[in-house]
């Protein structure tokens, strides 16, 4: 039996929901994002917008020169999470089973379910009518045999489009669309395939998998298998977190690197509170740096599993000092946590070092948590 997945993508979600907060928006072109006269990007932008050649992911001073009447707009973050909760709060009531992929993007199988909801798509015009109707969104749903054609599905009409694709016509859907439309194909893929002659998803799939195995590895082959329509079919209902990570872009290009190594202190110690607060620990970090001509370096340690920001910023401190061997100004610090264990709490009935540097984070701890996370500092480097 084939598989009938949903997927339902909240159209230009960020700026459908400052229309919301702001109606006199409406209709008007709009970027979320960094300020046009600093060092931000494009993290949203409306469709009145995209005519211009804006895009998300783009540098938001090249956006204003592409669309200098637009309205830029930093973001109402804390909203946006509020409006996806709605919006799922909505769709849980329908299919079996539903993965909410990103903030704005939800899978949903509908397999077996045609006696309940008659024909599919009518259904999802309901669907889009009634995340209209209750929380004035519009969204855009692609329904097909896997996840992957229902997500090129829900591209494929927007805004507010419906597209079904039949079992058995993926292959026949996907021909004639640029490689770049498979969810996976990025700026550091598309040229490669480019250069061997591949722009149409058809000119993957005419080719053996095996020579996608040899060029590109494991990854090669996945991409000749959405290539020929073919994709996940089964939801995901829990994801494991598997990195957390912070980083700071500079205003400006820093040559200073003490406030570069204070500015990674800083960031080290939210993310080891990140780790404290969902009872977590981590064994392997990683250092990005990002020099001023955007030539960027990342170096990676495994240490022993813990959640300690002075023991993870030793580590950090020595991996930045390797990696800038260039008298160039830096524009971005980031590091990042991986591989995770549950939190272990192991205090001592001596008052050894260990147990009474654990009892001053959980001290730390209870404070941040009740006041909030400046209220103190552990000032330690």
């Amino acid at each position: 039996m084939f598989r009938t997945i949903f997927h339902l993508d909240l159209d230009a979600f960020f700026v459908s929901v400052e229309r919301i907060l702001d109606p006199s928006l409406r209709d008007k072109p709009v970027i979320v994002g960094g300020n046009p006269q600093g060092r931000g990007v494009v993290t949203a932008c409306s469709y009145e917008t995209r005519k211009f050649g804006v895009h998300s992911g783009m540098p938001s001073k090249q956006a204003f020169k592409l669309c200098s009447h637009a309205i830029f707009i930093h973001g109402s973050h804390k909203e946006y999470s509020i409006y996806s909760d709605l919006v799922r709060d909505i769709l849980v009531k329908y299919p079996p089973v539903i993965e909410q992929a990103s903030v704005d993007e939800f899978y949903m199988d509908f397999t077996g379910c045609e006696k309940i909801y008659g024909n599919f798509i009518n259904f999802a015009s309901k669907l889009q009518k009634l995340i209209w109707d209750e929380v004035k969104l519009p969204c855009s749903i692609g329904i097909g045999s896997n996840k992957t054609i229902a997500k090129i599905a829900s591209d494929f009409n927007k805004p507010a489009g419906i597209t079904y694709v039949a079992p058995g016509l993926e292959k026949e859907f996907l021909e004639n669309m640029p490689v770049e439309t498979i969810p996976g194909v990025g700026k550091m893929l598309l040229p490669q395939l480019q250069s061997r002659g591949f722009y149409k998803i058809g000119d993957i799939a005419k080719m053996p998998a095996d020579y996608f195995l040899v060029a590109f590895g494991k990854n090669g082959l996945d991409l000749w298998e959405k290539a020929n329509g073919k994709g996940t079919e089964y939801l995901t209902t829990q994801r494991e977190q598997k990195s957390i990570s912070s980083e700071q872009t500079f205003s400006s290009d820093i040559s200073s690197i003490p406030y570069v190594e204070k500015t990674l202190f800083e960031l080290t110690a939210k993310i080891c509170q990140k780790l404290r607060d969902k009872e977590l620990t981590a064994s392997t970090l990683t250092l990005k740096l990002r020099y001023s001509d955007f030539n960027t370096i990342t170096r990676s340690k495994t240490i022993d599993f813990t959640n300690d920001e002075k023991k993870v910023y030793e580590v950090a401190l020595k991996l930045l000092k390797a990696a800038y061997t260039r008298r160039v100004g830096v524009r971005l610090v980031g590091i990042g946590l991986h591989n995770f264990l549950p939190l272990i709490r192991q205090f001592s009935l001596f008052d050894d070092t260990e147990s009474k540097r654990a009892k001053m984070l959980d001290a730390v701890d209870k404070i941040r948590f009740k006041f909030g996370y400046p209220a103190i500092q552990t000032g330690e480097k």
